[in-house]
């Protein structure tokens, strides 16, 4: 993706393009559908001599994630991994490798919903299934 298209989904988004969120942008959209934690984005950025801090990484992780650019996917407490295919899909987390693939749509038949409490609805589901390899 060249900068200008990452300036204009910036901007289509409502998020200002500041020099931070177009290189990271760069970073994240650049490789196609892909699910990153923020130390790997770091890590990336680091690689790549884009100088930003690991809160910056997470508050405009945030930020996109608030923006619909991006899915946060938690699978556990303290680990959320960010999904740049924001369509409505489940995932697969591979414990071994701590790493979030997708599950096919058509692998995948959710049953029947419980009924929101009164005055809500419901609106996403989002499934983790915890994968690990055979002793």
């Amino acid at each position: 993706m060249v900068e200008t298209g990452v300036v204009n989904l910036l901007r289509d988004h409502d998020l200002r393009p500041t020099r931070q969120r177009v290189a990271l942008a760069e970073l994240l959209f650049s490789k196609g559908h892909r699910h990153i934690s923020a130390e790997a984005l770091h890590e990336e950025a680091e690689n790549r001599s884009i100088k930003v801090s690991l809160a910056t990484i997470y508050n405009t992780l945030h930020q996109f994630t608030n923006a619909g650019l991006l899915r946060a996917v938690p699978v556990d407490g303290s680990k959320t991994y960010f999904d740049t295919n924001v369509d409505n899909h489940h995932h697969f987390f591979v414990e071994d490798d701590q790493e979030v693939i997708d599950i096919p749509a058509q692998n995948f038949t959710l049953g029947m919903l419980p009924e929101p409490p009164e005055g809500m609805e419901i609106t996403r589901v989002e499934v983790v299934v915890r994968v690990r390899r055979k002793s």
